[in-house]
């Protein structure tokens, strides 16, 4: 998968530090050091990420390309990492072209307690039970990371793009006509989808209105 975001250069040895504004645990299920690849002014660049504390990396690349970067200057950019899909439980009888449905509207669907609001959008987005996607997935209360989730769309054929989008003036937002979203709700992330203007949460139902500035990022789901 590939993660854009925007985020300020810091000057480090002979190359440059940046702090990913996201959870890379959540969404990429890693706890050490890894390689991946940056592409940062239309270059493709080798990368280290080390971690911090609590889900959060310090990404490091050395200027190999001799671009004209500025320390403290917000550049967008686009993480490539390999590896970071989870299998599921068994083998799919979908594809792409031949999902499990055409997403043509939203059935809503309420989680019966905490800690399944990303099944219960794969639960939407698919038309299939809550507990059916906790089967796939191989994954119950508060163990849902975007890759996982990203791994049963796959595996349920619902097609995606392979960009997560995070944005960090998120007010300004124009979503595509289907996504699954991803926001800060207190200490922990919240999944909901949102479909032609309206906005399915797992704990609240439907809602007409979203409050943008709680948006962290969105992953398109193709119509």
């Amino acid at each position: 998968m590939r993660y854009l975001f925007e985020a300020e250069l810091q000057k480090k040895d002979s190359g440059y530090a940046v702090n990913i504004p996201f959870n890379v645990w959540e969404v990429v299920k890693q706890r050490d050091a890894f390689k991946a690849n940056l592409v940062i002014e239309n270059e493709i660049i080798p990368c280290n990420l080390t971690p911090l504390e609590k889900g959060r990396y310090e990404l490091f690349f050395e200027n190999s390309a001799n671009l004209d970067l500025k320390e403290g200057t917000s550049y967008e950019m686009l993480l490539h990492v390999h590896g970071s899909l989870a299998p599921m439980d068994g083998e799919s009888p979908y594809s792409v072209e031949n999902p499990i449905r055409k997403i043509d509207g939203i059935d809503i669907k309420v989680q019966n307690g905490d800690g399944l609001c990303g099944q219960t959008c794969i639960a939407m987005l698919a038309g299939v039970s809550i507990e059916e996607v906790c089967r796939v997935m191989n994954c119950q209360e508060w163990q849902a990371t975007m890759g996982k989730l990203i791994s049963a769309l796959n595996y349920y054929g619902i097609d995606h793009s392979d960009i997560i989008v995070y944005k960090n003036d998120a007010e300004n937002v124009e979503l595509p006509k289907c996504a699954l979203m991803i926001e800060k709700l207190g200490r922990f992330g919240h999944y909901l989808v949102a479909y032609d203007g309206k906005f399915y949460d797992p704990n609240k139902g439907i809602m007409e209105e979203y409050d943008f500035s709680k948006l962290v990022g969105y992953l398109e789901i193709k119509c």
